[in-house]
């Protein structure tokens, strides 16, 4: 199997014969624990299998049919609280500790479990349905009998495979053959590395030689790979043929393998992969969490305390359980209820939010200190903007100009190619303007790894359009959107690329001649060399050409001495364009058959290989003739500068992580803003080993309000030597950028900052390559894009474009966290109350554990009289949106935890104690007969201060608010008649009812309100000063 990451891959044409080796890394978690080994698989035949390999499917799911129950009982009782509530209603079986009806405690517990089940169920389904779809797609499966149907899922390894345009390939598997004319195949795989290019793919040069995909079950012949392991960039295998003669080795890289989850050739791209679901914990759920073990000591130290007064006299520890049963609405058993309600209303007005449209999301609370995003703020649309040829630039205003010149050149001289002229001149006379231009869009018409692919468009069939070269249905493929662009610009001005294959190359001119060039040798482009260069020969002249292009710090030093490159490239740069160095030199025939020599000799050393090419290479590099450098620009999504600066000016810490090479990120990076023009910016230099970074991190030491810039590979070296001391400098930069991360890297660059800074992290990724991060992350949101699903169907939020992260969060953030504080707090004083008046009728009546309130109160309390005001506070707002987007500031408080600080909570603990003894000594005082009188004037007063309290509280009122209070009220009313067990409904409709129940309420409340309105005159909240 390949690496963990699944993600998408484009080929190149109709059919591709293509032979499964193995899934994923299922293999490790299907197969238990067992170390992976490398394998041996003969060609179509599964049966003569060495080793058990696990099925071919994918599985999202948590749990399956025999689990589902106990799985989801399990995960909730694994929590303290839960197993509390368990605990105290099967103690109620017990008679001595029995308090009341069975169903005053098993009723709440059974609704929450309910509550919770409903939502796995729903999850369960939802996983199932979009795994099956996945699972049972169709594949053709060569055998001896033919091609026949196979699901998906039914996939073995050995099975020969024929994958089709536009089809999933359905696991990682080794390429035999295609049926492309130049053996070939290009691959997307902006769901390995989140770049949208294209990977070039080989077949096996053995099997592709075949006459028919049949003959391959005609051979014996097998694949030795090696073990299982996460480096999707490395594949070692050889490929063996015994019946030829002498038997055929063939040596397999990762050119010769195509990755599961991948689609073959352009089209709607469909991708899946491994979703880890989570139990989501945020901030939110810690904060409460500390609160409630607070809540949980003072119970404990309440039912000590009572029968410490008792004098621990008799069966003191059945009273000691007696009154931590009687105490147990300390700990609000609908916290966590009504927490999870308030998560479905946050997403359903994240969803119904038409400023930021086909968000979903799980109404996760989160106020978030670093943000850690991939580099792909860009839309993968590269414009070419700049043509510069030392005296003379031209930008997008000019290009018809380099259009004229170009049809100048050929319209000159019809009867022969304009190259002849430009060559043969003695290179030292100063040519004229429209040769310059010439050379220069020429030089970067062949200069690349372009291939033009001709599809049919209705009209015309393929085979036609190949012929006739028709503009309408050439699409260009190259590993490089850079590398198109400059081919379309080309093709705009007038010479275009219409063909190519492994050895020549097509140019038609603007008069619709072809001119042909065969390609002798070709250097591509790798992250070190950091340029690429190709020599060909003009079919027409026998001239011989070396063209090169490449970045301007390496180029510098291999072109002819000049006094415009270094200055042009800065200002380039300056403007966010990426900028390519052009040049070539003209060889002699003898120069390039000595060159050819050595250069062939040095492939076939054994040592040192690498290095001996390269030796050779760079004899020709040198004193070469520069012709132009190009400037392309990657343009970047609407209002990602604006959204940046909000997240920013809100106190939240940016880093970018990005498979991008060092100066795409860096250039990202300045487009975006996300160094600012007076920021330095420090590039940390390639360390390999401990002495390096120790140099490298004291430079690094020394700099102050420096962004960091820093490859993957150094990061790596750091974090293995000083990784306390490389986070402790990351992280007061004002922002980091990390290119060349692989996903393992940015999930645990994620977790370092979790563990170093303690801040929370929220992750934005659009590719399978940032699953890992989102997942990782406190909070994750994905982007829904170019990239696929599959980083969307792993977050907590899916976004449909960058720009929505900015009101995701100063919005419906803050909104959701400043509610789901009010809401817990509320939850968490409505229990209190009744705790208090419970503790001081207990203290009244010598210590006894004789419950207050009975069957429906207690329920009722909780439920249809207080919870609808309650939760209605999931409507409340402080601000209007507007503000909150036009003053991020404001997210800086929440930050800071204020709104669930232990200040707060603190507050709201007294309040409760003053209004819960406020109530009961009340109705200790006013009451005068029957015992029965308390409970009623005390519930009533009791119901009427919540529902008081939580109308001083809003903010904002709604329609909605106002039908709650008004429906808990009436349903109060409404249930008296059905309450004389508890209540005497002749007392409730006198007079004296009416004055006790009014003077206990206001007693308890206007203090308050006054004391509210006294802080709001003289110590007003921030945002108040905006709303006012």
């Amino acid at each position: 199997g390949r690496g963990c990451e699944p993600e998408k891959c484009v080929g190149n044409d109709v059919v591709n014969d293509l032979w499964s080796l193995c899934r994923c890394c299922e293999c490790l978690r299907c197969c238990g624990r067992r170390e992976p080994r490398p394998r041996t698989v003969w060609l179509g035949h599964p049966e003569k299998r060495d080793q058990r390999y696990p099925r071919n499917v994918i599985n999202n799911q948590k749990y399956n049919f025999f689990t589902f129950l106990p799985g989801v009982l399990f995960n909730q009782f694994k929590y303290f609280f839960n197993l509390y509530f368990l605990l105290l209603a099967c103690s109620q079986f017990v008679v001595e500790m029995r308090l009341g009806a069975l169903y005053t405690y098993w009723v709440p517990l059974g609704f929450v479990l309910a509550v919770t089940v409903i939502r796995e169920a729903a999850e369960e389904i939802r996983c199932y349905m979009r795994d099956k779809e996945v699972n049972s797609q169709i594949y053709s499966k060569l055998t001896a009998r033919g091609t026949v149907k196979v699901k998906s899922s039914n996939i073995q390894v050995g099975d020969l495979i024929i994958v089709e345009k536009n089809q999933r390939v359905p696991a990682d598997m080794i390429f035999l053959r295609t049926s492309e004319k130049n053996g070939s195949c290009f691959l997307r795989t902006d769901q390995l590395d989140g770049e949208t290019d294209w990977k070039l793919r080989l077949p096996v040069t053995c099997t592709q030689r075949l006459p028919t995909a049949s003959d391959l079950l005609q051979i014996r012949s097998y694949v030795y790979a090696e073990e299982p392991n996460i480096d999707i960039h490395n594949f070692v295998g050889t490929f063996t043929r015994e019946d030829s003669d002498p038997p055929v080795n063939e040596s397999l890289s990762i050119e010769n393998t195509l990755w599961a989850s991948t689609v073959i050739a352009s089209g709607k791209v469909e991708s899946h992969g491994k979703l880890f679901l989570r139990e989501y914990i945020g901030l939110f759920d810690l904060e409460v969490n500390c609160l409630t073990k607070i809540l949980f000591g003072a119970l404990v130290v309440v039912s000590l305390v009572m029968v410490a007064l008792q004098h621990f006299a008799g069966r003191w520890y059945l009273q000691i359980i007696r009154f931590l049963l009687l105490f147990s609405n300390i700990i609000p058993i609908s916290l966590r209820v009504n927490l999870d309600m308030g998560k479905i209303v946050y997403s359903w007005v994240i969803r119904r939010d038409s400023k930021i449209p086909g968000v979903l999301g799980n109404g996760v609370v989160f106020p978030s200190m670093v943000l850690l995003f991939p580099g792909t703020l860009t839309q993968n649309e590269m414009v070419f903007k700049r043509l510069h040829l030392g005296t003379v630039a031209y930008g997008l205003d000019s290009m018809d100009e380099v259009q004229s010149h170009i049809f100048s050149i050929y319209t000159q001289q019809p009867q022969e190619p304009p190259a002849v002229k430009g060559l043969s001149l003695a290179t030292k006379v100063r040519r004229t303007m429209s040769s310059r231009v010439h050379e220069a869009v020429k030089a970067i018409a062949l200069c690349h790894n372009v291939t033009p692919v001709y599809e049919s468009n209705g009209v015309t069939d393929q085979a036609e359009a190949e012929r006739h070269y028709e503009d309408s249905c050439r699409v260009y493929q190259a590993s490089s959107p850079d590398e198109v662009a400059l081919v379309q610009w080309t093709e705009s001005v007038g010479l275009t690329l219409v063909g190519r294959d492994q050895s020549s190359v097509q140019l038609r001119s603007p008069g619709g001649h072809i001119l042909n060039f065969t390609i002798l040798q070709i250097f591509p482009f790798t992250y070190e060399s950091k340029r690429m260069g190709i020599i060909v020969r003009d079919e027409s002249t026998g001239e011989i050409t070396f063209y090169m292009k490449g970045a301007d710090v390496v180029m510098a030093g291999i072109v002819q001495y000049n006094d415009w490159l270094e200055e042009e490239c800065g200002n380039m740069a300056r403007e966010g364009l990426r900028v390519l160095v052009v040049a070539k030199k003209s060889l002699t025939e003898e120069q390039y058959q000595d060159f050819e020599a050595r250069y062939v000799q040095a492939k076939l050393s054994v040592h040192d290989r690498s290095l001996k090419v390269a030796t050779v290479i760079e004899s020709l590099e040198m004193e070469m003739e520069l012709l132009c450098l190009t400037g392309v620009e990657d343009q970047l999504q609407t209002d990602v500068r604006p959204t940046l600066e909000t997240l920013r000016n809100a106190g939240i810490k940016v880093w970018m992580l990005t498979g991008d090479k060092l100066e795409t990120a860096t250039c990202t990076a300045k487009n975006a803003h996300l160094v600012t023009r007076t920021q330095d910016i420090h590039i940390f230099r390639l360390v390999t080993n401990r002495g390096e970074a120790h140099l490298e991190l004291n430079a690094f030491r020394r700099k102050h309000d420096c962004a960091l810039v820093i490859s993957g590979d150094s990061l790596e070296v750091c974090l293995k030597y000083y990784e306390y001391e490389f986070m402790e400098l990351a992280c007061q930069c004002p922002a980091v950028v990390c290119c060349r991360c692989a996903p393992t890297q940015k999930a645990q660059i994620v977790r370092l900052l979790q563990e170093r800074t303690g801040k929370l992290t929220c992750a934005v990724g659009d590719g399978g390559n940032d699953v890992s991060m989102i997942q990782e992350a406190d909070c994750g949101v994905g982007v829904e894009g170019k990239e696929g699903k599959q980083a969307s169907l792993a977050a907590d939020f899916s976004i449909t474009q960058f720009k929505h992260l900015g009101r995701l969060l100063m919005v419906h953030g803050r909104n959701s966290y400043k509610r789901s504080a009010a809401l817990s707090q509320f939850v968490i004083h409505r229990s209190l109350c009744i705790s208090t008046m419970q503790a001081v009728f207990s203290s009244v009546f010598y210590f006894a554990s004789v419950p207050l309130y009975q069957g429906f109160l207690i329920i009722g309390y909780s439920t249809i009289y207080t919870m609808f005001p309650v939760f209605s506070l999931v409507l409340d707002k402080d601000v209007k949106s507007e503000v909150a987007m036009l003053y991020p500031e404001l997210y800086k408080d929440l930050l800071k935890g204020r709104p669930l600080s232990y200040k707060t909570f603190l507050i709201w603990v007294l309040i409760s104690i003053y209004q819960g003894s406020i109530i009961m000594y009340g109705a200790l005082l006013l009451f005068e007969s029957e015992f029965v009188h308390i409970v009623a004037i005390s519930f009533t007063s009791l119901i009427l201060t919540e529902l008081l309290m939580v109308a001083l509280t809003i903010q904002t009122w709604h329609w909605l608010m106002i039908v709650a209070e008004l429906l808990s009220l009436s349903c109060y009313i409404a249930s008296l008649v059905f309450l004389h067990e508890f209540i005497d409904v002749y007392f409730i409709a006198t007079l004296s009812f009416l004055w006790k129940v009014t003077v206990i309420t206001l007693v308890s409340c206007l203090p308050l309100y006054v004391l509210k309105y006294l802080r709001r005159r003289f110590s007003p909240p921030s945002y108040s000063k905006l709303t006012s």
